[in-house]
């Protein structure tokens, strides 16, 4: 018996100490874990060449995966569109694999097909790019696919006219769209309508339904060339494996006359608030940009910008995501964001919300664009400068997202330390850098406010809570 008791006593000595040792060692679940260190990223150097025909060649070798991606960067994007040929460079990027070298269109998509790889082709404000992604085992096939597709296009006039009639459709589509409505307004309204910012990249009706294959082969002509581009090579090769190959591919590409650089003018600012209304009957919800001109993407505020904009709205987490969407529940998102380009881009929070929340949305909208101008609190702040950094490495996993990078920094001109800066340079804002980001750019009561929605229940409400003036755009006066 006195056997049997100890025996108990000694258990329950033992379990009350594990129980004790289990309590402490309980996980606190009342907040979040304090994130860990942020890794280091640790790039590969980029090898840089020069072709014969002094076309630049990037290469950054990741040999864990057998692929490869080359993008050839063009600076050729909708800045440098004519006047009145608004959406040429467009028109000429997504012509580029409609037929080239020997092969029609359908010939070339069997010979792509059949090698198992992705050629795509595309344009924004500042540069067009045609990339390749491939087997390091199908590069002596498929290089050659690559030139041809971006240096010998065949521009046929059956493929202008098959392409054109798809961009009138999706123009005439988006007229329907109250996202692109409300965006092509926002450029307008802001830029004005002489500016190259004023109009959609991809043109409108008019300028598509004019466009010709002449025009079309002398804008590829006069900015596709090797003193105006760049190649980029990322992927399980090296300089001395694929220099040979490139050099086959590329190297008898000439240059003609040299190409000016996009000029467009410095548009002024907006200077006092001012609503905008277009109208869209029955829609069922209200689409909302508010904004004005921001910054190019040289800026010295790139990093406090990042940091800044990503508390406002530029994270799932930010203030107007969790106002709009988690607390009031007015849009199933919203956000903000800088559009960086070669000159200042535009700065912009946006939203899609309840048509019978429209004027809630406005205020609270103006409510956080308010009080963003104020000092931050440390710990957002963090948790903002963390979210960036901890998710930069993401950016350079794959052989295509490390070509993009590289894209970026050839097309703004940018230093190659700024991959190894920038988790630095983000860690290093403070709440007065913030605030003074915040207060030099984010200045509501100069802001222009699109609103797309169904005027017949939301223009006599807004105009009854006095937000601001109030003006009915026509939605034809900024699809122009």
């Amino acid at each position: 018996m006195k056997h049997l008791m100890k025996a108990a006593l000694v258990i329950g000595i033992g379990l009350a100490l594990v129980a004790s040792v289990t309590a402490q060692q309980a996980p606190d679940r009342s907040k979040a874990p304090a994130p860990g260190p942020v890794p280091a990223l640790k790039l590969p150097p980029i090898q840089k060449r020069t072709l014969a025909n002094g076309l630049p060649v990037w290469i950054v070798t990741m040999p864990k995966v057998p692929v490869v991606q080359v993008n050839l960067i063009v600076r050729a994007g909708a800045a440098t569109d004519p006047a009145g040929k608004y959406g040429l460079a467009s028109f000429t990027s997504a012509m580029l694999d409609e037929g080239a070298g020997t092969r029609d269109a359908l010939a070339l998509a069997d010979a792509i097909e059949f090698l198992g790889i992705n050629i795509s082709t595309g344009s924004s404000w500042d540069a067009s790019t045609v990339g390749l992604f491939s087997p390091v085992s199908k590069l002596d096939d498929a290089l050659p696919l690559l030139g041809d597709v971006a240096l010998h296009p065949s521009f046929s006039e059956s493929e202008v006219e098959r392409l054109r009639k798809e961009r009138l459709t999706s123009l005439m589509q988006q007229r329907d769209n109250a996202g692109v409505v409300a965006n092509a307004a926002f450029g307008r309204l802001v830029y004005g309508p002489r500016h190259r910012y004023g109009a959609m990249a991809m043109g409108n009706s008019v300028s598509n339904g004019e466009m010709t294959a002449q025009e079309i082969r002398a804008f590829h002509a006069q900015y596709y060339q090797p003193q105006n581009s760049h190649l980029l090579v990322v992927g399980d090769v090296t300089p001395d494996t694929i220099l040979p190959k490139l050099e086959k591919t590329f190297g008898g590409w000439k240059n003609g006359t040299k190409p000016a650089a996009p000029a467009l003018p410095a548009a002024p600012q907006h200077a006092a608030k001012q609503i905008y209304l277009i109208d869209r009957p029955g829609a069922q919800q209200s689409q909302i940009r508010i904004g004005w001109i921001g910054v190019p993407r040289s800026t010295p505020d790139f990093y406090v910008l990042e940091v800044m904009n990503t508390v406002l709205g530029g994270s799932f987490t930010s203030r107007l995501n969790q106002n709009l969407r988690e607390r009031n529940g007015y849009s199933y998102g919203a956000g903000s964001m800088f559009d960086m380009r070669s000159t200042a881009g535009p700065f912009y929070a946006s939203s899609g919300v309840q048509t019978d929340k429209t004027v809630e949305s406005l205020r609270e909208f103006f409510n956080e664009l308010t009080a963003i101008r104020q000092p931050i609190p440390a710990g957002e702040l963090d948790r903002a400068k963390n979210y960036l950094a901890l998710g930069f490495p993401a950016g350079f996993e794959t052989t295509g997202s490390v070509a993009a990078q590289l894209g970026e920094l050839v097309i703004y001109g940018l230093n190659e330390s700024l991959f190894n800066e920038y988790v630095g340079r983000i860690q290093a804002i403070t709440v007065a850098d913030a605030q003074r980001a915040a207060n030099q750019y984010i200045q509501p009561d100069k802001f222009a406010v699109i609103v797309v929605g169904d005027l017949s229940k939301i223009e006599a409400p807004i105009r009854a809570a006095n937000l601001g003036p109030v003006r009915v755009v026509p939605v034809d006066d900024v699809l122009k």
